[in-house]
């Protein structure tokens, strides 16, 4: 190439990289020798000069089933991947479906084969946010870091859980629901933890009894709810009101009130939360709280870019709202 179009080798590279610093001479003498050539830059040996990928990784701790089963996962990643189209960095799915994966893809991503990290259904007590920071890789997780040691260094995008969780119950009350129950996700999660803290506070503020029996086990999945459900009617044959902290929960909370010969809303009202595409296609149309999914991913991306452009990491907590439908 450099002896094509008689510069040096120095200036071609200039030319390739894009540097501004070539004349109009030299350039236009190396684009002739790259259309001449068919010269094509090697993207891999470009990246491994730069000491980078290219690429960022979005790690998610769930299995498959639930991963292309819940419209929580669908909006979150495409808000991501409309951020990241702009970029040059193209986006490299990591599942953790269980213990047996997580050495691999952590060792994957503390080599630096990936410029940042992006991670999904992160526990509390889950060791690799702290890794990734302290290898000096950007990263960023959905929902907020509570009060881990490295919390201050960590990214994160989170949405108003307690209080969307706490106007899902207020409204429940307001309804003239006597017994309202929960179906709790995962309290090692902060959006599990912190949906089950806007219920009781709903709950404590209208003065009614906050009883762990009261609470259903759900593990954000359809089957779990139902299951956690059938063990709640059990325990509250009374119960008129249910709040479910997911819209796929709350479709396990229907099955499992169909099954038993509950109506809703007639007998039972339920509220939901995501507004998801399965919110208003549900029967009766359910009423949930909305959460900005698409945008949440959205923010996930471009905080990740910003560090990735030497930005501090930061927070953002998105707004949620109230949508009423025909379940409550």
């Amino acid at each position: 190439m450099a002896a094509r179009s008689g510069v040096s080798r120095a200036t071609v590279s200039r030319v390739v990289n894009g540097s501004t610093r070539v004349s109009d001479g030299a350039r236009a003498a190396v684009e002739h020798a790259i259309e001449q050539l068919g010269y094509a830059p090697n993207r891999a040996a470009r990246s491994l000069a730069a000491h980078r990928s290219d690429t960022v990784a979005l790690a998610v701790s769930e299995p498959s089933t639930r991963l292309f089963g819940d419209p929580f996962f669908a909006g979150t990643i495409r808000g991501i991947a409309a951020t990241l189209s702009g970029s040059r960095y193209q986006l490299v799915l990591l599942m953790i479906q269980d213990e047996s994966d997580r050495e691999g893809v952590e060792r994957l991503l503390l080599r630096g084969n990936t410029d940042g990290v992006l991670l999904l259904s992160t526990r509390r007590d889950d060791a690799l946010p702290g890794r990734l920071v302290a290898a000096g890789i950007p990263c960023v997780i959905a929902g907020h870091p509570g009060d881990r040691p490295d919390a201050s260094a960590i990214g994160f995008v989170d949405a108003d859980n307690v209080g969307g969780a706490r106007r899902a119950c207020a409204h429940l009350i307001r309804r003239g629901c006597r017994t309202i129950a929960t179906v709790a996700g995962p309290l090692d999660m902060a959006p599990g933890a912190d949906r089950l803290t806007g219920w009781r506070q709903a709950l404590g503020e209208a003065r009614r009894p906050v009883s762990p029996s009261l609470v259903a086990g759900g593990d954000f999945s359809r089957a779990g709810a139902a299951a956690g459900v059938r063990e709640l009617l059990e325990r509250h044959p009374d119960v008129d009101g249910i709040f479910a902290a997911s819209d796929l929960m709350a479709m396990g909370t229907l099955d499992a009130l169909r099954a038993a010969g509950r109506r809703v809303p007639g007998d039972v009202a339920l509220v939901g939360f995501d507004d998801s595409e399965l919110a208003a296609d549900a029967d009766p149309p359910l009423t949930t709280v909305r959460q900005p999914i698409e945008a949440l991913g959205a923010e996930m991306g471009r905080l990740l870019l910003d560090q990735l452009g030497g930005a501090s990491p930061r927070g953002v907590t998105l707004e949620t709202e109230l949508v009423v439908r025909r379940s409550a």
